[in-house]
């Protein structure tokens, strides 16, 4: 009788981890297949290698933000990813994800490594924080191209390096170089910035986590860089 507990017990828990950690799903949509840049996907990319990725950016984003438990992320069962034929460029709104078939299309570098990339940075948009809503733009840029960065997706081209920018908040490479910075001051900030910004923002949580002002950070990184 004691056995058949101890085995519904285990079952039970088995359930209840299996049920915190189930994969969230994944479904990519081809929209503009018979564009040059819908077939340059299929051809080059595919369905396959999305989900994939999409699946290891996620894994990877709950390490970034050391969401250990599904009751510190957000709840989300459904991803999307789109190729579209808009004129718009990428981004991600309501768990979705569009990636514009024309980027695809006049890409000249290995397209493959640049969407991964991408798929990196908008997946981080809807797994992340973003103070409900009061968060600087160019912060949640930054984090997204944070993650890129960390996940060693980078682009190759066009991203500065190190110090240069003109304000902390100036957002996507800028931000990131200057988050590594915080983070290297202190290990894990990005992931305590990231949980602060649950229920508000401040840039006093700067202060609150490195001990600066943000400006002064800014100032010590640019110093520092330099």
């Amino acid at each position: 009788m004691a056995y058949r507990i101890f085995f519904l017990y285990s079952l039970l828990l088995i359930l209840a981890v299996t049920q915190g950690i189930r994969a969230v799903d994944y479904i990519i949509t081809n929209k503009a297949a018979n564009s040059p840049g819908g077939a340059r996907f299929d051809d080059e990319i595919g369905v396959p290698y999305s989900q994939q990725t999409l699946e290891n950016a996620t894994s990877f984003i709950w390490k970034i933000f050391q969401q250990d438990s599904p009751i510190q992320r957000k709840n989300v069962q459904n991803i999307t990813m789109f190729i579209d034929d808009m004129e718009v460029g990428n981004d991600a709104i309501n768990n979705q994800i569009h990636v514009t078939a024309s980027y695809i299309e006049g890409y000249s570098g290995d397209i493959k490594r640049e969407i991964t990339g991408i798929l990196y940075h908008e997946i981080t948009h809807i797994w992340q924080w973003d103070g409900k809503g009061h968060a600087p733009r160019g912060l949640i840029e930054g984090i997204a191209e944070y993650v890129r960065l960390k996940a060693g997706l980078a682009p190759s081209r066009d991203w500065v390096t190190f110090r240069h920018g003109d304000r902390w908040d100036q957002g996507y490479d800028v931000m990131a170089r200057f988050l590594n910075y915080c983070d290297s001051l202190k290990v894990g900030f990005v992931a305590q910035l990231n949980k602060k910004m649950r229920n508000g923002y401040s840039d006093q949580f700067f202060d609150e986590l490195l001990g600066k002002t943000v400006d002064q950070l800014w100032r010590d990184y640019q110093a520092k860089c330099g």
